[in-house]
């Protein structure tokens, strides 16, 4: 079992003051964070079968290009030699949509990115 640690006496600690979450998006960090989200939401049914994030609820079904859906198998087998932890790649592609709609969503009044607000196409003036 992991030990929770509590980023607000490391700070103190440090002599920081927290100043908000920060999101890893690629590379060796941003594996590990998929890869805790992972091992974090995802648990085994009480009946047994595959582990699963007990919140989903809804079942559809997403249309993908043959490379994305390689894409996704290649990640899934990495996390699984990584972690232990056995994922499918529609589950990783469930987990991944998730975290960009709540990131994409995240600025104030429900924006986009960084808290820009969206456009859409440009007008020309009349």
């Amino acid at each position: 079992m992991t030990r929770q640690l509590d980023m607000d006496k490391i700070a103190k600690g440090l002599g920081a003051e927290r100043r908000g979450k920060v999101f890893a998006t690629g590379g060796y960090f941003g594996a590990m964070q998929l890869l805790a989200d992972v091992e974090a939401r995802f648990r085994v049914p009480a009946r047994g079968g595959r582990p699963t994030d007990p919140r989903w609820t809804e079942r559809r079904l997403v249309p993908l290009a043959p490379e994305t859906l390689e894409r996704l198998e290649k990640i899934t087998s990495r996390v699984r030699a990584h972690g232990g932890v056995n994922v499918e790649p529609m589950q990783l592609a469930a987990l991944l949509l998730e975290k960009t709609a709540r990131h994409l969503t995240a600025g104030p009044g429900g924006t986009g990115r960084r808290g820009s607000p969206r456009r859409g196409p440009r007008s020309s003036p009349r």
